[in-house]
C-alpha cells in the first residue's frame, strides 16, 4: 500500500495492521485489525504528525520516502505517547536527528519514560501555532480524552483536524475515508471503541 495524498501537500503515511486481534492486552478484541494513522505535511517546512507502532517502522519510512527524503523532516508532532502512535519515533529520529519533536508537557515526560531519549523537544499548549510556510498548524490540548498527554493538531488553512484517538475505531481497510467503507462495520467498531477506549 502506497502513501495516499489527502490534499496537495498532505499525505497519509501510516500503516494498516491486518493481523492484530487484541489491543491493550487481551481486554479489547480487534476482529477487523487496526490502522495506525500518520500524516506528512510538506511545505517550506515539513511536519510528520504521529508515527506508527514500532513493528511497522519500515512501512512508515517507505511511505515517507516516496514523497521526500526523511532528512527533510523539520518537525515530528507527537499527539499521543501510546506506542501505536509513537513506537516508530526512535527510528524516525535516527533518520532525521535535526527534527524537533512537539507535544504537550505530559507528552514530553511520557516519551522520555518510554524511550529514554532526549530529543529536541518543544512543549506546545492550546492555541500555539507552528507556521510551516503557507500552512499553519495549531494545537489543542485534550488531556484525559484518552491519556493525560493527548492533543489535537489542526491544519488551519485546509481545515483538517488530526485528533489522534478522539474519533477512532480499530478497523483495517485499504480505504482511508469513512464514506468508502462498509458503514455497518464502521459504526459497529466506532460504538465498541467509544464504549471501551474513550
Amino acid at each position: 500500500m502506497a502513501s495516499i495524498k489527502i490534499i496537495p501537500g498532505v499525505w497519509w503515511v501510516g500503516a494498516v495492521d491486518w493481523n492484530v486481534r487484541n489491543f491493550h492486552g487481551h481486554t479489547y478484541t480487534t476482529k477487523r485489525g487496526t490502522t495506525y494513522n500518520a500524516y506528512l505535511i510538506v511545505d517550506e517546512k515539513v511536519a510528520l504528525i504521529d508515527t506508527v507502532l514500532g513493528s511497522f517502522s519500515e512501512e512508515l519510512i517507505a511511505r515517507i520516502s516516496e514523497i521526500i527524503p526523511l532528512s527533510k523532516i523539520d518537525y515530528v508532532i507527537a499527539n499521543h505517547v501510546e506506542s501505536d502512535h509513537s513506537g516508530a519515533l526512535p527510528k524516525i529520529m535516527q533518520l532525521c536527528p535535526k527534527a524537533k519533536v512537539l507535544g504537550t508537557e505530559k507528552c514530553k515526560d511520557g516519551l522520555y519514560k518510554h524511550y529514554y531519549k532526549k530529543w529536541d523537544f518543544q512543549v506546545v499548549k492550546t492555541g500555539d501555532k507552528l507556521k510551516l510556510g503557507k500552512k499553519t498548524l495549531t494545537f489543542l490540548e485534550a488531556p484525559m480524552l484518552h491519556w493525560p498527554d493527548s492533543m489535537f493538531s489542526y491544519l488551519v488553512e485546509d481545515q483538517i483536524l488530526m485528533p489522534n484517538d478522539a474519533f477512532g475505531q480499530h478497523y483495517a481497510t485499504s480505504e482511508r475515508f469513512d464514506d468508502e467503507v462498509d458503514q455497518c462495520a464502521l459504526m459497529d467498531e466506532a460504538a465498541k471503541y467509544y464504549a471501551n477506549i474513550l
